[in-house]
């Protein structure tokens, strides 16, 4: 069984649910058994970059990748609106405003630290039930309560006239599309995402990521090991924590351990170089988080 992560450089027109379709048509191609497989952070067909695809033991981290902090490389167009908030959409409005690099730069602190954002419309959130894009593509008027955000670093990389491309690290459930739309109604104009990459996704960045066209060809030279990072590469973040053979056993049953009294918060587990589980280590008990079948 396979037990870890295959970060793909998604490419522009593919949705990340044929991202991992992609990916298990190429392991049975090269006769290898179908894991259990799952991405970590859905991705816009217009979008490309780091998503994060994750294998057998590795699934029980997918969820845990969905909240870490992403980056994003994207390019506003100037002057033109869209229903999507990107170039797939129709357009809803114009302007013959185009703001100065001096003007951006100067708009961009208050898009940074703590805001409040408002969704768009043609997204998966779900409003009663049904997928808030499925309602907008009908016609309807969709309405989504604002969300909290972190924005951790904005920075202009470069202005024309026409469209200024940025690079933002952000917390989980930002929407770029939005952020496009705010920042150039701040500006006194309106704008559309023209370009969006995904240059981050918890520890996944770029460096990691591979095409498709590479992933097939190491499985047809059977270099799987060339193409698969460990379960272990998604908790880079994570501080490990030995334990014995037995403590290991008692772990794997779901058993909670005596605590510890110097550590404090969340461990992986290991039994030598094997992980055995995310655990919660406090004074009081040592408790299971997410266990590991390795």
């Amino acid at each position: 069984m396979i037990n870890g992560w295959i970060v793909l450089d998604k490419p522009l027109g593919l949705s990340s649910a044929q991202g991992v379709a992609a990916i298990k048509r190429l392991l049975r191609g090269a006769g290898l058994p179908i894991p259990r497989i799952g991405h970590g952070g859905t991705l816009d067909p217009l979008a490309t970059g780091v998503l994060p695809i994750a294998m057998g033991e590795a699934t029980k981290l997918a969820g845990r990748m969905l909240n870490a902090t992403k980056g994003y490389a994207f390019t506003v167009a100037w002057g033109v609106a869209t229903t999507t908030l990107d170039a797939e959409g129709e357009t809803t409005a114009t302007s013959p405003v185009r703001p100065t690099t001096a003007e951006i730069l100067a708009a961009l602190p208050a898009f940074t630290g703590p805001i409040v954002q408002a969704p768009p419309a043609f997204s998966a959130l779900k409003v009663d039930g049904e997928r808030a894009y499925k309602l907008a593509r009908a016609g309807e008027i969709v309405e989504l309560a604002p969300r909290h955000l972190t924005i951790h670093a904005f920075e202009l990389i470069d202005a024309q006239t026409e469209a200024a491309t940025f690079e933002v690290t952000c917390s989980k459930g930002t929407y770029v599309r939005s952020l496009a739309r705010d920042i150039a109604e701040a500006l006194g104009t309106v704008g559309h995402v023209s370009m969006l990459r995904r240059t981050r996704a918890g520890p996944f960045t770029l460096a990691d990521a591979i095409s498709l066209d590479k992933v097939a060809g190491l499985l047809d030279t059977n270099a799987l090991e060339q193409a698969v990072l460990p379960l272990t590469a998604g908790l880079d973040d994570i501080p490990a924590f030995a334990v014995s053979p037995e403590d290991a056993s008692a772990l794997r049953q779901g058993r909670a351990l005596p605590g510890h009294p110097a550590l404090h918060g969340l461990y992986l587990a290991t039994d030598g170089p094997v992980p055995v589980a995310l655990v919660d280590i406090q004074s009081t008990a040592i408790r299971v988080v997410r266990g590991f079948n390795l």
